[in-house]
């Protein structure tokens, strides 16, 4: 039978040529079969058509052979398929043809907007040959034997730590400023002896690096006499022999083990506690037992144990533990607890061994990886300089730095080539801590004793800071001879806050669009402080404003639920309390505004009443502005509970082009718990946290607001800020402001397996305060301005519409981790 128009007829398709023009189909045209010239020779239907190549068809007789009919609509299918593909494949060849893939990056380095010529490097750490250097003379020097910290035990003498130290302030700007020489570059060296007739901690400033050449004793006109030996921090060495301890002794309850916590004691990790006793000259610490599972925070699976071990002595043979505590119960040892459970004079819980697929506190993903994220980047490399330890940054100078003990420290930062603070240094971290557990409750840790620089270890790309920030190591010497690295463990970049610093848009008068986009300066690192994990921020804003801000993260630290628990905190898990605490942190800014004589003023508003003056029957509550001068440092010491001024702002000797006192205002991001009682016995050691804001004069006697042998004795602090506010006059002053902030926090369910960070930030923010003429951000070239007469989409009044020609992939760096290779873990428990 002869098919009809609409079976010969391909279907009408966008990559599909008309059947007439192709050429494909010789026997149609237009839908229509072509006549043929054919013989009258009848057809046979007997003979095998399908097969006969010889048969022909007549226009108006015979039907055509339908097994032949079928096989050309079979091939002219086919011949459509790969006519579609090839007009598919034209045409992604004709798109790509027309907008071009991405292609790499161009690397544009940013001119320095600030010569970088080395002065910087006065504020730099030490370098490990510097710091080797500085090990090679005192072994060579001090006369007596010195053991290698690292496996030093507390009879030995060893050099604990060596860090920069740091020329006097005004020696320092005579070279930044005057023209003056560069001071000596010198370092601190913290020994211990313990193979003294007379132990004690003794500091030597020795110098003049990379060669030194003398040494002298600072111990005495730093702290006004020789500091006790059992005021050192806590070695690593001891915390291995104390670890061997307890393990000993819990081989003293095996049925007791058995019974509360499935273990033989092998498997059990213990955790410090501090401070270490009641009174100077103790050294007594209570250890909190925990299920320890390879690969997960075991700081939330206490078993109900704690042991108070006393290890004062010199000889490490003479420690022991004076008592034990077991679900809400206190014993002389082990064996006495052994003793009491086999009596069944003893309630024992019963808590299950953690397995590892299902441990609480695990951080293993639960679901495999998804799509990537969003992912920022620079189409034309950083546009920061860094260069040694000095970055720039859109008007930004900044020198950068890390102490072993007390973490990041900022120098001698400028904004358009002024100088506004010669130090900006985070000075402690304290955790306080309620439970109904000992360990818990008597745990105040001051973390610059354990090292807040010295554990701030090798950030992740792309989870710490953005995958293309810029890394840097830092190196530091800390309980041994030998000065260890940390890669990678600060970081510098710029953030697109995805936020207008500022913009507006006008549909009264007259239409137009004017922001700027808020971009930030961030140097951040993060410290790992036994279960917490801090990350330190300072960030720099193209409006000249700074920034700094903490959020804390990583496990809660837990006691054993049993009795009235909730009392001191929330039920996190069947066994485990996640118990109260605060965190206080403390900075040092030593600003300099305009120059260094600055003064402290406070503005706050009031209300007073008048009548309208256009309407005297009437009567209005006007505001005002009240502006108080603190002339003197009692005046600026304002108590952690009590209210800033609203405004509050270092002011410099001259004016603006307004005539107001060119300024830095400080504004403080906080919610802190309570402070200890003024009649805690040792308050006095953490001081500082008495006052949210303590404004006192710059003093080369007072460096720091704490010392890191105030944590092991805190009952005779070695440093107590207090003592710096003795209502000295701080007008016309060079100005130190020493800032609180912090927050306390009540575990919940949420905090398992650890602590986010979000709602879990402090800080605070230094803003000019008519420190200009007007807004300096006016001159970032990141501002866009367009109107409803001027085109919105052209690149020289609108960067943003450049984007898509600037289009580029991102040079990514290869994903590379190595910070576990720096580290030395202790022993397994049963293998001590």
């Amino acid at each position: 039978m002869v098919p009809s128009k609409s079976q010969a007829r391909p279907k009408t398709s966008p990559y599909a040529l008309p059947a007439s023009s192709s050429g494909l189909f010789p026997e149609w045209k237009n839908g229509e079969k072509k006549k043929k010239k054919t013989t009258n020779q009848p057809h046979n239907p007997t003979s095998p058509c399908c097969c006969c190549r010889s048969w022909r068809v007549s226009q108006l007789e015979s039907p055509p052979c339908p097994a032949a009919a079928a096989m050309n609509m079979k091939t002219a299918l086919i011949i459509l398929l790969l006519l579609a593909l090839a007009t598919i494949f034209a045409l992604v060849c004709v798109l790509l043809t027309r907008v071009p893939a991405p292609g790499t990056c161009q690397h544009q380095p940013p001119e320095p907007e600030v010569p970088e010529d080395g002065r910087s490097l006065v504020f730099a750490d030490l370098t490990p040959e510097e710091l080797a250097r500085v090990v090679r003379y005192l072994q060579g020097s001090l006369g007596v034997p010195l053991v290698d910290a690292s496996r030093a035990k507390p009879s030995d003498n060893c050099i604990a730590s060596v860090d920069v130290q740091l020329p006097g302030k005004a020696e320092v700007l005579q070279f930044l400023d005057g023209g003056g020489a560069r001071p000596p570059r010198e370092a601190l060296a913290v020994l211990y002896f313990g193979d003294q007739a007379d132990p004690n901690v003794t500091e030597y400033v020795v110098g003049p690096l990379p060669v030194p050449t003398y040494h002298r004793d600072v111990t005495v006109q730093k702290y006004g006499g020789k500091v006790p030996y059992h005021r050192r921090p806590v070695t690593g060495v001891e915390y291995v022999a104390i670890s061997a301890l307890i393990h000993h002794e819990l081989r003293k309850a095996p049925r007791l083990l058995a019974a509360c916590c499935a273990s033989d004691g092998t498997d059990l990790a213990a955790l410090t506690t501090a401070p270490r006793g009641f009174k100077s000259g103790d050294r007594a610490s209570w250890f909190v037992l925990f299920h320890a599972v390879a690969g997960t925070g075991y700081y939330v699976l206490p078993v109900g144990l704690e042991v108070l071990v006393e290890h004062g002595e010199l000889d490490i043979s003479l420690w022991y533990l004076s008592q034990v505590f077991y679900n809400g119960h206190y014993f002389s040892s082990m064996a006495e607890l052994e003793g009491a459970f086999v009596a069944g004079l003893l309630e024992v819980i019963q808590v299950e061994k953690p397995q590892d697929a299902t441990v609480m506190g695990s951080m293993r993903p639960r679901r495999p990886p998804g799509a990537p994220g969003p992912l920022q980047y620079e189409p034309q490399g950083p546009r920061y300089s860094i260069r040694n330890n000095h970055v720039t940054f859109q008007g930004w100078s900044i020198a950068f730095g890390m102490n072993p003990n007390t973490g990041p420290r900022l120098f001698d930062i400028r904004y358009r080539g002024e100088r506004i603070i010669y130090e900006l240094s985070l000075q402690e971290a304290l955790a306080l801590y309620g439970s109904n557990c000992p360990g818990g409750m008597s745990t105040r840790y001051l973390d610059g004793s354990f090292g807040i620089g010295r554990f701030a270890y090798e950030l992740v790309r792309g989870v710490d800071c953005p995958y293309t920030a810029t890394y840097v190591d830092r190196h530091y010497l800390a309980e041994s001879d030998v000065p260890r690295t940390n890669q990678n463990s600060l970081c510098v970049f710029e953030h697109d806050a995805a936020l207008p610093l500022r913009r507006h848009f006008s549909d009264m008068q007259s239409l137009y669009y004017g922001g700027l986009r808020k971009s930030v300066l961030v140097i951040r690192a993060v410290s790992t402080l036994i279960n917490y994990d801090y990350v330190w921020d300072f960030m720099f804003h193209s409006n000249g404003a700074v920034e700094v801000r903490v959020h804390a993260t990583g496990y809660i630290s837990s006691s054993f639920f049993h009795g009235r628990g909730t009392d001191y905190g929330n039920k996190v898990g069947p066994h485990t309390l996640g118990t109260m605490h605060l965190h206080h942190i403390h900075y040092k800014v030593d600003l300099d505004i305009d120059g260094q004589l600055n003064s402290l003023e406070a503005q706050d508003m009031g209300y007073e009443l008048l009548r309208a003056p256009w309407s005297l029957q009437n009567t209005l509550e006007r505001p005002f502005l009240r502006r108080d001068r603190l002339e003197r440092e009692n005046e600026a010491a304002f108590p952690l509970d009590a209210p800033l001024p609203r405004y509050l702002s270092f002011t410099g000797p001259r004016p603006n082009r307004w005539g107001h006192a060119r300024s830095y205002r400080l504004q403080v991001v906080s919610s802190p718990g309570k402070h200890l009682p003024d009649s805690s016995s040792m308050e006095r050691a953490v001081s500082w946290g008495r006052y949210k804001l303590a404004v006192t004069r710059r003093k080369e006697e007072e460096p720091t607001s704490t010392s890191v042998y105030n944590q092991n004795d805190p009952w005779t602090p070695t440093v107590v800020f207090a003592d710096f506010i003795n209502n000295e006059t701080i007008t016309n002053e060079d100005l130190v402001a020493w800032i609180t902030v912090g927050f306390l926090h009540v575990p919940h369910a949420e905090d398992i397996p650890n602590t986010v960070t979000v709602g879990n930030s402090v800080g605070f923010f230094l803003r000019p305060y008519n420190y200009f003429d007007e807004d300096p951000s006016v001159d970032s070239p990141d501002s866009i301005y367009f109107s409803s007469e001027r085109e919105a989409e052209a690149c020289e009044t609108n960067p943003l519409a450049c984007l898509p020609a600037a289009a580029c992939a991102p040079h990514l760096p290869q994903f590379r981790y190595g910070g576990f290779l720096n580290i030395s873990l202790p022993p397994p428990p049963g293998e001590l």
